[in-house]
């Protein structure tokens, strides 16, 4: 199968903005281990900003554009360099793409994109995919790596799109606030009903939360993409999901 993985800063950072070591380190092991067993994989990254906002000791999510362009600069770096050391130890040659809102909307630009992206799919890489934070302005161009992974998914014609956040998956209600919200296991459709469960929440470090991964499940979906939103605290969970197990939501792409 070829897969698209999306993972968000709470998958890969503390709330401080440092690199959750653990974690980052156990979602490679997995991967690779996809990998190993004939997947394609193309993971979409986001946490550049996040991690420079620990490195540079920022007591917060900068507010300003200036300053998340710098942050992402920085934390970038750091990104490529975790993720190139931990795919190297589990024998895997990762490469790194930044793409800005620009690039997808540019016919001749977008062709490019693509052209590398199955080059380098065909050269047996595991491509990282992020938005290009340091030169993006408009909210940072996508405003969201979830929305940059359905375009990705559809790009390449993905089989799956994978979103690892830090909820279970879609709920009736908000399960911060609703002891009673239950998970939706299975969506056939995206419907207006479906999209008011999305509500407006995100994590402090990150800028997307559940109504920006249903806009991707629109975005894939129609293009007969299925996609699953899970809980990326244990990347083991994506085991699971290539077992067709129940676990997180999974939105069903159309039927042509």
């Amino acid at each position: 199968m070829r897969i698209v993985v999306k993972v968000g800063t709470s998958t890969l950072a503390y709330p401080t903005g440092r690199i959750n070591i653990r974690h980052v380190e156990e979602l490679v092991k997995v991967l690779s281990d996809l990998k190993n067993a004939g997947n394609e994989i193309i993971l979409v990254s986001s946490g550049a900003i996040g991690m420079g906002v620990g490195k540079l000791s920022l007591p917060r999510r900068p507010e300003d554009i200036a300053t998340k362009q710098a942050a992402a600069a920085v934390g970038q770096c750091e990104l490529m360099y975790t993720y190139d050391k931990y795919f190297t130890e589990y024998g895997h040659t990762v490469a790194q793409i930044l793409l800005t809102g620009e690039d997808m909307e540019n016919d001749a630009r977008r062709r490019n994109f693509e052209n590398t992206l199955t080059r380098l799919i065909e050269l047996h890489t595991v491509p990282v995919v992020n938005e290009n934070d340091t030169v993006a302005t408009a909210e940072i161009a996508f405003g969201d790596n979830d929305t940059l992974s359905a375009m990705v998914a559809c790009s390449v014609k993905a089989d799956l799109l994978i979103l690892l956040t830090d909820i279970d998956g879609l709920y009736t209600a908000n399960p911060h606030e609703d002891g009673n919200a239950r998970r939706i296991p299975l969506v056939e459709q995206i419907t207006p009903e479906i999209e008011a469960l999305g509500g407006k929440s995100g994590s402090r470090l990150g800028t997307g939360g559940m109504i920006t991964k249903l806009r991707a499940g629109k975005i894939v979906t129609e293009a007969g993409i299925n996609m699953v939103i899970a809980n990326g605290s244990d990347p083991a969970i994506l085991y699971e999901i290539m077992e067709g197990k129940s676990v997180g939501t999974l939105f069903k792409g159309k039927k042509s």
